[in-house]
């Protein structure tokens, strides 16, 4: 089989439903969450030959939640609105009795005894987990590869990245096996791959999803759902967030709730992010997001150009990414490193050798961008922009061939700076290129307000029918 052997529409109905329509089946006892999940564990199995989404599918362990969740159905007491959804989570988080091996080969085998924050509240919903999605090693780059799993490749095309690090995921997502999928975001790895392929991504307001253990590249790190739509995004992101004491960073204040928000367009006003602070902004993909914004100020939003505030921004990141790189693999003798991604070696080498004087600098000066970033969406209900600077390219490869440019970051541009600022930003399909590729639109919101960006990115769904 190949990739043309693959498309959503042709997976099974069960594959293809929502999480409020899972629901209403399960509470009419239509369908049952033994038979959605065995026909997405079906699913999963057929496509990972081809396209490499999976470390390991748990068929014993999801069909044992799935006959426990059906068993709550049928006693009219689930453990909430998505008991019974079936998710995918990534190879970089914990789940109890899993082996998490992050990409590599220097992990350790040993199943893991205890769920992260995020895994802990997904179950606690009764939310079935089908297996682990691939990563590149430690999540280091936008692209999903690894010595150690292979190469994960695009879901309409196999010649073609699905984007990283949450690659995997973005495969699972796109071709049907599960509704809910869990990724993580230092640097655009949620919104990359959603936006090579076709679906809505959250990176939420950092610390809205509780993490543990800290991550190595520090407080640029989030956690989200990679869904098929904004609902179901929206109701993934209340079954993972909430309170957990391990997670320090949360701190003791407290998010706005995640209620459903309705944006009206007519008097909003959204600035038009256009210029990368790296890389060039491929033209089709300017046309494109260009339409959509056209599209927005039709409805009534009053859209004015927007600039980033910072200066520097791609060496600031550099600092922050390349320094949680070198400590990553602090932890591994040199001896190993004969097994690690070159490209990941390269940038702690790098990050090694930053001094303690430009670390603090980096973080000042995140800091500076970060509170102008907060004042502008003061000035601005939401800031717009392309999410990805060009479409998806070549599988196994670092950066578009030809393109002259030496790291991932230089493409991703558009997505980095919003990790620096830790706002919520979510992507969405907003038209193809002339090679049927999907391109998106990048929303990003006041921190807090996750919700009116999932409204947001619910309305240019419906836009696009």
């Amino acid at each position: 089989m190949n990739a043309a052997d693959f498309a959503f529409q042709d997976a099974d109905a069960l594959c293809r439903m929502s999480a409020r329509d899972l629901a209403k089946g399960y509470r009419d006892r239509t369908i049952s969450p033994v038979e959605v999940t065995t026909a997405c564990l079906a699913r999963a199995d057929s496509l990972d030959p081809v396209f490499n989404a999976f470390t390991f599918i748990d068929h014993e362990g999801a069909l044992e939640a799935a006959h426990a969740s059906e068993a709550r159905w049928a006693e009219g007491e689930p453990l909430s609105e998505v008991d019974g959804v079936p998710a995918t989570i990534k190879d970089i988080v914990w789940v109890k009795d899993w082996v998490v091996r992050f990409g590599s080969a220097l992990t350790s085998p040993t199943p893991f005894q205890e769920d992260a924050p995020s895994v802990r509240l997904m179950r606690a919903a009764g939310i079935v987990f089908l297996g682990q999605t691939t990563t590149p090693e430690f999540g280091w780059k936008a692209i999903t590869d690894s010595k150690a799993f292979g190469v994960t490749r695009h879901p309409h095309n196999t010649d073609l990245t699905p984007g990283g690090s949450s690659g995997g995921a973005a495969v699972a997502a796109a071709l049907g096996a599960g509704v809910f999928h869990l990724g993580t975001d230092g640097g655009g790895s949620i919104r990359i791959p959603s936006a090579f392929c076709g679906l809505t991504g959250l990176k939420p307001t950092f610390s809205r999803v509780p993490a543990y253990p800290a991550s190595a590249f520090g407080t640029v790190a989030h956690i989200g759902p990679m869904c098929r739509n904004a609902e179901d995004a929206f109701e993934m992101l209340k079954a993972m967030s909430g309170r957990d004491r391990r997670d320090w960073y949360q701190g003791e204040g407290r998010l706005d709730a995640l209620d459903n928000e309705a944006v009206e367009f007519k008097g909003l006003r959204i600035g038009y992010w256009t210029k990368p602070p790296a890389g060039r902004l491929d033209p089709e993909v300017a046309q494109i997001v260009d339409g959509q914004v056209k599209s927005l100020e039709a409805l009534g939003a009053i859209v004015e150009p927007f600039d980033l505030p910072g200066s520097d921004l791609l060496e600031t990141f550099h600092v922050h990414w390349f320094s949680g790189a070198a400590a990553r693999l602090a932890s591994f003798s040199s001896a190993e490193w004969d097994q690690v991604d070159p490209g990941l070696l390269e940038i702690a080498e790098t990050g090694r050798s930053f001094s303690a004087q430009t670390l603090v600098a980096a973080q000042v000066e995140r800091a500076e961008f970060g509170a102008k970033m907060d004042a502008a969406l003061e000035t601005y209900d939401f800031i717009v922009s392309p999410a990805v600077t060009v479409p998806a390219f070549g599988a196994g490869l670092e950066v578009p061939a030809g393109s002259g440019l030496g790291r991932w970051t230089e493409w991703a541009s558009f997505s980095f700076p919003i990790n620096l600022t830790q706002q919520p930003a979510g992507v969405v399909e907003c038209g193809k290129t002339q090679a049927g590729l999907p391109v998106a639109l990048q929303v990003i919101g006041a921190r807090g307000k996750d919700a009116r960006v999932l409204s947001f990115l619910g309305i240019v769904e419906e836009m696009r029918g």
